[in-house]
């Protein structure tokens, strides 16, 4: 499917790039032109650590999905995102470690953009759109068409979530490189969503929500 086959593209730029964009932060000294190394406190700090986590669970959920399918467009798009956000999970945890902050905080997730309070962490879903336990287990239970579609709405909600998380670090977070980094992830995101719409319809289903 030529759209996969984008993503498959957009996703090897995003690899090739991704030894820049940390170069670049190193280069800066941590900061934008104009600001100083962030604070464990800032959402620069707060972005990093949230979305490391939110991307780990994106790429065990593609995994999961790549071993319970033989389908070639979902594995594609399986391997197309835990490839992407494994590395750019790599990269927010490299620039903390760039940064000299600790990678976990005792604040609850979401804090640095004021929404501490808003996921309770019941059944492992700390932040939103992220898929529960009893969710990543009943995908592990299925195969075949009906793993394809629980996939695929898994990871449409779980892109929703990335994404509104990613507009409040482009708002919000002062390191340049890495709030065009949050929207990148928006604009792809994004466009994975409309793929996984197709996808769904493919199959005779949509997105949960």
């Amino acid at each position: 499917m030529r759209q996969v086959g984008l993503v498959a593209g957009a996703a090897a730029v995003a690899l090739v790039a991704a030894g820049a964009i940390t170069y670049a932060v190193a280069e800066d000294g941590g900061g934008s032109a104009n600001s100083a190394t962030p604070t464990a406190d800032s959402a620069d700090a707060g972005f990093a650590r949230d979305m490391a986590v939110h991307h780990q669970q994106a790429v065990e959920m593609s995994y999961i999905v790549r071993d319970r399918t033989k389908n070639v467009e979902v594995r594609r798009l399986a391997y197309d995102i835990a490839q992407t956000q494994a590395n750019q999970r790599g990269m927010l945890l490299g620039w903390l470690d760039l940064w000299d902050l600790p990678k976990v905080s005792a604040d609850p997730p979401m804090t640095w953009m004021g929404m501490g309070d808003m996921a309770s962490g019941k059944d492992g879903a700390l932040m939103p759109g992220m898929a529960t336990n009893t969710e990543l287990k009943k995908l592990n239970s299925l195969s075949g068409k009906p793993a394809e579609v629980f996939f695929l709405q898994l990871m449409t909600d779980h892109h929703k979530g990335g994404i509104h998380m990613a507009e409040g670090c482009v708002e919000k977070c002062r390191v340049g490189v890495e709030k065009r980094l949050a929207q990148g992830m928006v604009d792809a995101q994004q466009s994975e969503i409309q793929l996984m719409a197709d996808m769904l319809k493919a199959r005779g289903a949509k997105a949960r929500s």
